[in-house]
Order: structure tokens, then C-alpha cells, then sequence
């Protein structure tokens, strides 16, 4: 057993304010985040106003909720790549089967919520029962997803995307849940987009530090066989978080559906590398075990405040794409030192 000069236990050694403080996964996110807001806040006029805090609130809110839920997963040692064709596919679910065949609009949400659980638990049964790489199952999924999206909506209603749907009856109702805005001070808006998103971090984060499911799914990432061999319920835990993933798919496209009362053929696609970029800036390791929910949501604000912040600063928009590869070397760079400085500190 190892002792300190003083002749204590170093396990039991307290850890100094700032080791505490460098080894919270979200610390880096948090930095950058506060960096990018005063940036925009002094180089445009309005990224602080009312008006203008409710677009990059809203942007941030569906990226966040599937960032979380992309971060849990990732926390567990998978990935997902059918996250963004999912959000299309749940929402063209309902548009079709509303607009198109006349089903209640409540009852074509179950349907749609009811697919997409399914798609996720056999993303996940796949993977464990196979033992192939979740980047593989889940692109598969990806592309299916995608073809269905494009090439069976197509046959069914003729073309590639929904309209109409403010038409369908119910329709204000079911608004009022995912698609609905709120006032702030008389002078601007804020989507219910951004509730949601509150309430999934607080959920996950809840659910990772204060559960025995959340000990589960840092085990399984960190250690699977280990986790095994102590009676942690591997199976079950991974599918449940490719369960996750896909409701928070659902969720995301309800939200999207009902923000604009239409959805196109393409939409969510291409987005899935948004949400694991999210979930890296906001301290998740590629190889699992380690990160956190408010993390993830700090990487979803942080892109949802540059993505309006070039608009309101004029810029090409062509820059995000470039901010967006910065910003994951960036991420990935200083976690790793923030990890470092952290275990020097102790």
C-alpha cells in the first residue's frame, strides 16, 4: 500500500478545489461556451437582445436533446448514426399517416413513437447478439431509414415531402406540446423546443449521477466485461440506450413537425455527426466511460449560438462548417489536457 510523506492512505487523500473542479467532463464545454457568447455579444448588436436570443435558444434546444441522448449512449460505448434519419422518419410517420390515410393525430403519434422504440431496441439487440460494431449496425439502419424516408413516401403520397398538416384535426392541440412559443418580456419568443431541452438534461444528468442505471451505463462503457462479470445487466443496458437514442429522435422530429407543420424527405439527415460532435465538446470520450449530459447540452449551445451568431454577424454561412471541425480538434485537444492538469492537481 502506497502512503503520502505524511504517512496517509492516498486514496484517501482529499482532492484539492480546483482537481474537482478540472475533472467534471462539462468544465471545457462550459469555457468555450461562455467564450462564444461574449464574442458574439460584443461583435454583433442584437445576439443579446430579446429578439435575438430566442432563434439561438431554439436552434440549440433540438440539437441539445439529441445531444444528450447521443451523449448517454456514447457514455456507454456506442454509437449511433441513424439518430438524424430518425427524426425524419418518425415525423414523415405521423405526416403520412394523418394527411394520407386520415388516422387521429394523437394515435399516429403512438404509431410513430412505437416505431421508432423498435428500431432502436433492434439496433441494439444486434449489436450485443452479433457483436459487430455499433457504427456499422447503426449506418445500416441509417441507410434504410433513408431509403424508406425518400423512396416509400414517395410512392405512397407522390412526392417527398408532408403538407398540410394544419389541417389536420387536433392539430393546434398536439402544437401546443412540441411546436408551441412562449413571450419573454413582450419583445421576442422562445420555442417550448427549449423546455424540452431543459427537462432532458436535467432527466439524464439526474439519471447518470443519483441512479443505479446511471452507474450502469458509465460501467458498461468503461469496463463491459468487468461490468459483466459484476452483475451489471449489460444487455439491457445497451439496448435501453439505443432506445433512448430513438425517442429522442422521435421526440426531436415531433418538434420539428409541428414548429413548421411540414417535413421533408431529407430531413435530420446528415445531422447524427452533429450530435456526436455535441457530445465531444462537451467532454464524452469516443471510447466510452466518461463524459455528462450538461456537457453534451454546453456543445449543443454552443453550435446553436454560432450557427446564429454568423447570420447575425453576416458572415458566410460556409463558416460553420469550418467552426464545426475546429471545434471538435479543439474539444478533443483540451479534454485531454483538462484531463491531465486534473490528475496533477490531485
Amino acid at each position: 500500500m502506497t502512503t503520502t510523506a505524511a504517512g496517509t492512505d492516498e486514496r484517501v487523500v482529499a482532492s484539492s478545489g480546483i482537481s474537482k473542479i478540472f475533472k467534471r467532463p462539462e468544465i471545457g464545454a462550459l469555457v468555450a461556451a461562455a467564450a462564444v457568447m461574449i464574442f458574439f455579444s460584443v461583435y454583433t448588436e442584437s445576439f443579446m437582445t430579446r429578439p435575438g436570443v430566442g432563434p439561438w435558444l431554439e436552434s440549440a434546444s433540438t440539437y441539445g436533446i439529441m445531444a444528450v441522448a447521443v451523449a448517454l449512449l456514447m457514455i456507454g460505448g456506442e454509437f449511433d448514426l441513424s439518430a438524424g434519419a430518425m427524426t425524419g422518419f418518425t415525423a414523415l410517420t405521423v405526416g403520412v399517416l394523418t394527411t394520407h390515410w386520415g388516422v387521429n393525430i394523437w394515435v399516429a403519434l403512438l404509431v410513430a413513437l412505437v416505431f421508432a422504440i423498435t428500431i432502436g431496441a433492434v439496433n441494439g439487440i444486434l449489436v450485443m447478439k452479433t457483436g459487430l460494431p455499433s457504427f456499422i449496425v447503426t449506418l445500416g439502419t441509417f441507410f434504410v431509414l433513408q431509403g424508406i424516408d425518400l423512396a416509400l413516401v414517395k410512392v405512397i403520397i407522390g412526392q417527398v415531402s408532408i403538407q398540410g398538416m394544419s389541417n389536420v384535426p387536433y392539430y393546434d392541440s398536439v402544437r401546443q406540446v412540441f411546436g408551441s412559443s412562449f413571450s419573454i418580456g413582450g419583445d421576442g419568443s422562445v420555442y417550448i423546443s427549449v423546455l424540452w431541452w431543459i427537462a432532458i438534461t436535467a432527466l439524464a444528468t439526474w439519471v447518470l449521477t443519483r441512479t443505479r442505471p446511471g452507474n450502469w451505463i458509465f460501467a458498461v462503457g468503461g469496463a463491459q466485461v468487468s461490468a459483466r462479470q459484476v452483475g451489471v445487466p449489460v444487455f439491457r443496458t445497451k439496448v435501453g440506450l439505443f432506445v433512448t437514442t430513438a425517442c429522442a429522435g422521435w421526440l426531436v422530429g415531433m418538434i420539428s413537425l409541428f414548429r413548421t407543420s411540414t417535413v421533408q424527405s431529407n430531413t435530420g439527415v446528415g445531422q447524427e455527426f452533429i450530435y456526436i460532435i455535441c457530445a465531444v465538446v462537451g467532454g464524452c470520450l469516443l471510447t466510452g466511460g466518461y463524459g455528462s449530459a450538461i456537457g453534451a447540452s454546453l456543445g449543443a449551445l454552443i453550435y446553436g449560438m454560432t450557427n446564429q451568431g454568423i447570420v447575425y454577424a453576416q458572415w458566410d454561412s460556409n463558416w460553420l462548417k469550418a467552426f464545426l471541425g475546429v471545434m471538435l480538434l479543439g474539444a478533443v485537444l483540451l479534454n485531454r489536457w483538462v484531463r491531465e492538469r486534473a490528475e496533477k492537481s490531485v
